[in-house]
């Protein structure tokens, strides 16, 4: 049998007081050029995700969110890894965003972000959001 790397990510669903979801577009190098996603990044050695979480919004959005609550997580296939992405609801932080390493970033709705690709990953957790718009697959409660 022929085990695939597991790449572990933290990622955050941040919503602001309006209900928006803060998305961000990855970079036209990037795997899944211009798609949109759930903002974060991989986790370094030593790193819980939540330091990860924090770092990586830092780093891309240049903001730091204060109250990362556990909210699901994701375990995806890709065809050369396995993606295990931890994903943290988050409403509160610091900082105005700005496209740092994302190629944009924006505040969407469920009408709007049905209209976005995302990586198949992402996928499920936007039918967890109770967006009809997106098909069903696992995403477990944490």
């Amino acid at each position: 049998m022929v085990t695939q790397p597991i790449i572990t990510v933290a990622a955050a669903w941040i919503q602001n007081d309006a209900g928006l979801t803060l998305l961000s577009q990855r970079r036209p190098g990037d795997s899944f050029p211009l798609h949109w996603e759930f903002p974060g990044g991989k986790l370094q050695q030593g790193e819980t995700p939540e330091m990860a979480l924090v770092r990586e919004l830092q780093e891309e959005l240049g903001i730091t969110v204060l109250d990362p609550k556990p909210w699901c997580f994701v375990s995806h296939s890709y065809q050369t890894f396995h993606l295990l992405m931890l994903v943290y609801h988050c409403t509160r932080f610091q900082g105005e965003p700005m496209a740092r390493e994302v190629n944009d970033w924006g505040w969407f709705d469920q009408e709007a972000m049905g209209r976005l690709s995302f990586p198949p990953a992402d996928l499920p957790l936007l039918k967890r959001m109770g967006n009809p718009a997106f098909p069903s697959r696992s995403c477990q409660i944490v």
